[in-house]
C-alpha cells in the first residue's frame, strides 16, 4: 500500500513539474508504443498441467513458461510503462522447439504454452490494459521434420535442400535452408495462399495487433507485398515489424517498399550495445545511425530499437565482460532507448540484469524475486515517455558530445525535451548556447530532479559520472507556493492514513 501511495505521489509530482505548454497526446500511433519482448517458455509458469518435458536445468529443454503466465504479469508489464508485448512464436512446434521457431502446425497453439482460449484471454486482458499484442510469425521455414516433407503432394512446397554459402547472393539467401531448416517455396501459389490464409486466420480468431516477421530477407519481396496487403485488409492499423538482419540500413529500408511498416534496427543495436556496455564511449556513432535512418527510411520513427534480444549475447554479459556494473550500464542504455527516436524494445529480464551468453544461454528463466532498482528506473522512463510527446514524436538534434558526455534535443508542438547522458567515468559539464536553446528559461529535470537555470550565456548542464537526466525547457519559476502546499497536504493525508490504519488494526486484534 505504501508503494502504491508513493507511486501515486511520483506521478502527481511529475504532473506539476511538466510545463503547462507541454503538448497533449493525439491519436495513438505505433511510434508511441514501447514493446516488452517475451520468450514465452522462459517467462512465467502459471499452469503446471502443460509442463510436459520440462527441465529447468537443461538450457535446450522446456522451462514451463506459458500464456497464462504472460497474462498474470500484464499489470507488471504495464506498470513499467510498456504499451505492447511481442511474443516468440506460440504455434505448435516439433519436440524441443521451446523457442517456437520449429513449427509443425501453423493453426494450433503449442500445448506447452496452453490453448487457443488461453491466447484469446491474453489478448483480451492485454487490450483491457491498453496493451497491444504482437505475435512472432514465421513464413520462411518449418520445423526440421515437418510432415509435409514426407507428403508427395507437397514435394514442391520446399526448395531443394542446400545450405547458404554466399550471403551476398540474394537468390541463395532466399532459397537456401537456414540452419538446416526446410525452406518453404513462397513463389508456389499454394504455399503463398496457405501462409497468407493462416496469417489472416490468427488475426480474425484472436484480435492480435501485429506480427513480428521472422527472417524477412530469406523470403522474396514479391511475397511480402501481397502478404502485407492481405493481412492489413483484416484489421485497421495492423503492424508489421520486420527482422532483416543486416548492417546496411539501405538494404533493410528497401523492404519498406513492400508493405512492411517498421524494422528491428540492427545497426542501432550494433552501436548501442557496444557504447553503453562500457564507460567513456562516444555517442556520436549512435547519432550517425539516426541520421542515416532519416535519410534511408520512409518512416524512421517505426524502427524497433534494442540493446539485446534472443539471438544476441545479453547486454548484461557485455557489461560484465567489460568489468562494468551492469545495472548502471543498463540504466544509461535504457535512457537512450526510451528517449531517442524509434520504438523501444526491451527483452524480458533486462529489468533484473539477467545474464546470458550465446544462444541458448541468453534465454534463461525469468526471476521475479530480485532487486527492483532497474524496474523502478524503467517506471520513471515509461512515465516520462508517456507524458512527453516530444520523446515519441519529436525531431532529434545532437547539441553536445565530447568523449561520452552527450546532450540531445527533441521538439514537438511547442514542447522541448533535452536528454543528457554522461557515459564517462567522471563528472562532466556541457555548455549549451542561447542559439541551441531558447534563452531566459530553465531546464527542469524529470528523471533525477535536476534544475538548470539559464544565464546570459546559456545553460550549463552538469552530470555525475554514468548518470542521465531528461529535462523539459520551461519558463523560469520562483517559489512554487501551490506545489509546496500540495506536497504538504499529501504528506499530512498520508500521516493521517497511517494513524487511522494503525488504530483500526489495534481494534481488530
Amino acid at each position: 500500500m505504501k508503494q502504491a501511495f508513493f507511486s501515486f505521489v511520483a506521478v502527481l509530482l511529475l504532473s506539476f513539474a511538466i510545463p503547462a505548454q507541454a503538448a497533449t497526446n493525439n491519436e495513438r500511433m505505433w511510434q508511441d508504443e514501447a514493446i516488452y519482448f517475451i520468450m514465452v517458455d522462459r517467462f512465467n509458469n502459471m499452469d503446471p498441467t502443460n509442463d510436459q518435458d520440462v527441465n529447468v536445468n537443461d538450457p535446450k529443454a522446456y522451462h514451463g513458461g506459458d500464456l497464462k503466465g504472460v497474462t498474470a504479469k500484464l499489470d507488471y508489464i504495464k506498470e513499467m510503462g510498456f504499451t505492447a508485448i511481442w511474443l516468440t512464436p506460440i504455434f505448435q512446434n516439433e519436440p524441443g522447439g521451446y523457442h517456437g521457431y520449429w513449427i509443425s502446425d501453423f493453426y494450433k497453439v503449442d500445448p506447452h504454452f496452453g490453448t487457443l482460449d488461453d491466447l484469446k484471454t491474453l489478448v483480451k486482458e492485454a487490450h483491457k490494459r491498453d496493451i497491444k499484442v504482437i505475435l512472432d510469425f514465421v513464413v520462411n521455414h518449418t520445423g526440421p521434420h515437418h510432415p509435409w516433407l514426407n507428403d508427395p503432394t507437397k514435394k514442391d512446397w520446399f526448395h531443394e535442400k542446400k545450405e547458404i554459402f554466399n550471403w551476398t547472393n540474394q537468390q541463395e539467401v532466399e532459397n537456401g535452408w537456414l540452419f538446416g531448416l526446410p525452406d518453404l517455396a513462397q513463389e508456389n501459389p499454394e504455399v503463398k495462399r496457405y501462409l497468407i490464409d493462416v496469417a489472416k486466420w490468427w488475426i480474425k480468431e484472436t484480435d492480435i495487433d501485429g506480427y513480428r516477421l521472422d527472417t524477412v530477407k530469406h523470403v522474396p519481396k514479391s511475397f511480402w507485398q501481397e502478404f502485407s496487403k492481405e493481412v492489413k485488409s483484416v484489421k485497421k492499423d495492423f503492424f508489421l515489424l520486420g527482422e532483416v538482419w543486416h548492417d546496411d540500413p539501405r538494404y533493410i529500408a528497401d523492404y519498406g517498399k513492400y508493405g512492411i511498416d517498421g524494422f528491428v534496427d540492427f545497426p542501432f543495436y550494433k552501436e548501442a550495445s557496444q557504447i553503453f556496455s562500457k564507460a567513456d564511449q562516444s555517442l556520436d556513432p549512435l547519432y550517425s545511425v539516426w541520421q542515416r535512418n532519416e535519410s534511408f527510411y520512409e518512416r524512421p520513427y517505426l524502427l524497433g530499437t534494442f540493446l539485446d534480444n534472443h539471438d544476441t549475447v545479453r547486454f548484461t554479459r557485455l557489461a560484465l565482460e567489460n568489468k562494468q556494473n551492469p545495472i548502471t550500464r543498463i540504466k544509461l542504455g535504457l535512457t537512450y532507448l526510451f528517449s531517442a527516436p524509434g520504438i523501444p524494445i526491451m527483452y524480458y529480464g533486462t529489468e533484473i540484469a539477467l545474464d546470458g551468453g550465446k544462444d541458448p544461454d541468453n534465454r534463461r528463466l525469468m526471476n521475479f524475486r530480485t532487486d527492483q532498482e532497474i524496474v523502478d528506473y524503467i517506471k520513471k522512463l515509461g512515465e516520462l515517455r508517456k507524458q512527453l510527446p516530444s520523446l515519441r514524436r519529436g525531431d532529434f538534434t545532437l547539441l553536445y558530445e565530447k568523449n561520452g558526455m552527450a546532450v540531445f534535443k527533441r521538439t514537438y508542438k511547442g514542447e522541448t525535451a533535452v536528454i543528457a547522458i554522461n557515459n564517462t567515468g567522471k563528472t562532466q559539464k556541457a555548455h549549451l548556447t542561447n542559439d541551441q536553446l531558447e534563452p531566459g528559461k530553465e531546464l527542469r529535470g524529470l528523471l533525477a530532479g535536476d534544475l538548470v537555470r539559464s544565464d546570459q550565456n546559456g545553460y550549463d548542464v552538469i552530470l555525475n559520472r554514468e548518470t542521465a537526466e531528461i529535462y523539459v525547457l520551461a519558463k523560469k519559476t520562483g517559489l512554487n507556493i501551490p506545489f509546496i502546499a500540495m506536497l504538504i497536504a499529501i504528506y499530512v493525508l498520508f500521516g493521517w492514513f497511517l494513524y487511522y490504519a494503525k488504530k483500526r488494526s489495534k481494534q481488530t486484534t
